[in-house]
């Protein structure tokens, strides 16, 4: 069966993320048509770094699951991970990839809370059960976040392994690590901002 590339990212996430890009675009304006540019100088890198954070937490985080590699970005780096070196496949806090070089765990895909793992009905509790073994976890349901990826994951997975295109294993390196330096510089830089805006 032909695999098709997915990308997982969590609604909510962007929703609140945009809800709070709202709030904070309107409280800017405020300021500014208060006039009183003091307040503005000192009182606006609060809001511009609650903006940054939201973003960066909920709206660009996401797990891209392709043909050659999976890859998870989290908030602050990005992580590919390719078929071969992947050792185990967990959700029992969020989808976590273990490998030789380490475990990688997907801020967009955290595991449901109880109200929603009793949501779950009977197709995909067996449907968890085949991909995760007899006694899967709340969070390999389909119909969980961390579930569906972990779905998507483990059957490619066990299929290129049946193709017996995992026999060699990864590459040493083959896990690669990016960091997200703009982020970081950024979120480093209101944070300063804002600190001597309450201070000074």
């Amino acid at each position: 069966m032909r695999f098709a590339p997915t990308s997982f990212r969590p609604a909510f996430g962007r929703g609140l993320s945009i809800a709070t890009g709202v709030i904070v675009a309107l409280g800017l304006a405020g300021f500014i048509v208060d006039g009183d540019w003091n307040v503005v100088v000192r009182f606006s890198w609060p809001l511009l770094l609650l903006a940054v954070l939201a973003f960066a937490l909920f709206w660009f985080p996401r797990v891209d699951v392709a043909e050659h590699e999976v890859t998870v970005r989290n908030v602050f780096t990005t992580v590919h991970v390719p078929w071969p070196a992947i050792e185990n496949v967990d959700t029992k806090f969020a989808l976590t990839l273990t490998t030789a070089e380490g475990t990688i765990t997907a801020w967009a895909s955290p595991a449901p809370n109880r109200y929603a793992a009793q949501a779950g009905t009977m197709k995909d509790a067996r449907l968890a059960a085949e991909a995760s073994g007899a006694n899967p976890r709340p969070g390999d349901l389909p119909s969980t976040q961390s579930g569906a990826i972990a779905l998507v994951i483990r059957s490619h997975w066990e299929d290129l392994r049946a193709q017996g295109l995992l026999d060699a294993g990864p590459e040493p390196g083959s896990v690669r690590k990016e960091y997200h330096v703009v982020t970081i510089a950024v979120v480093a830089a209101l944070a300063v901002a804002t600190a001597l805006g309450v201070l000074l």
